[in-house]
């Protein structure tokens, strides 16, 4: 990556999701967790997604030897649960879970804010209102990564909050094209070119629920995104005075182009040694 080793030590990630499991590979960086549907306190995932997120994200790879380890594998742990055992949930618990982040930003140091979940939203008023909510997260200087959704390959298949054009929005580079192309395509209603980047997504191992050393297998944007929020942590590592819009500029510049069109791969794949060099 560098000269020296970025792990995103000490920077604050917070995951929206479906909670998260005391896997061996967060070690003790669970460093809070907020349930907002049954408002249990010791961490738990009923659903298995947000485990696997978390372990793209942050996991150490202990259990593994080194060979599942996670991008920021330092970085402390911030787990809110919005969604429930089958993967769903309300906007209202969403904008609580945004209000809880402001609230605690300091407390816990969060820097960056990965939702590797997205609705097709049944109303443009719901669409308008998460939209609202990480555009408040990123004025208020988080580095808010977002997933394009797994409703592509069509035009404008970009699920909320991924839509909005502040964030960081993920899609992945291996669904983009073919039989198994779900990776979520642009222009959106604002007719903003997205998403931003795109990282591989497809048949990814990472930590599950229910055996200590256990990984398992998931696919898709969600995937995709904790890449992105993992190399932001360890940019802040490496520079904790850096901006959002610095970091989402220096994702820029380290895209390799895939040669598709601008709505579907945004600026291109993500290259994490470019990156961390710049």
């Amino acid at each position: 990556m560098d000269q020296k080793t970025y792990t995103g030590k000490g920077v604050g990630v917070a995951t929206l999701d479906t909670g998260i499991w005391s896997h061996v590979d967060f070690e003790d960086r669970i460093c809070a967790f907020s349930d907002f549907l049954a408002y249990r306190r010791e961490p738990y995932d009923d659903n298995g997604h947000g485990t696997h997120v978390a372990g793209i994200l942050g996991g150490s790879g202990e259990a593994s030897r080194g060979k599942y380890k996670g991008i920021a594998s330092q970085c402390n742990i911030i787990a809110l649960k919005v969604l429930d055992s089958l993967g769903n949930g309300n906007k209202e618990d969403v904008i609580r879970a945004f209000s809880w982040l402001i609230k605690n930003k300091e407390k816990y140091n969060i820097r960056v804010v990965n939702i590797s979940v997205g609705t097709t939203y049944k109303t443009r008023t719901d669409h308008d209102i998460l939209i609202e909510g990480v555009e408040n997260l990123w004025d208020e200087g988080f580095v808010v990564v977002t997933a394009a959704g797994n409703q592509g390959p069509a035009p404008g298949s970009i699920t909320a909050p991924g839509c909005s054009r502040k964030v960081i929005t993920v899609g992945s580079s291996d669904l983009l094209e073919g039989k198994g192309a779900v990776s979520g395509r642009g222009p959106t209603f604002q007719c903003i070119c997205k998403p931003d980047l795109v990282v591989p997504g497809n048949r990814i191992v990472s930590c599950a629920v229910g055996k200590p050393d256990g990984y398992g297998i998931k696919s898709g944007t969600s995937m995709s995104t904790p890449v992105v929020s993992g190399a932001a942590a360890c940019m802040l590592e490496k520079d904790p005075l850096l901006t959002n819009v610095e970091i989402k500029m220096m994702l820029r510049e380290s895209c390799d182009d895939l040669g598709l069109h601008r709505n579907q791969q945004g600026w291109g794949r993500f290259n994490l040694k470019k990156f961390m060099s710049l």
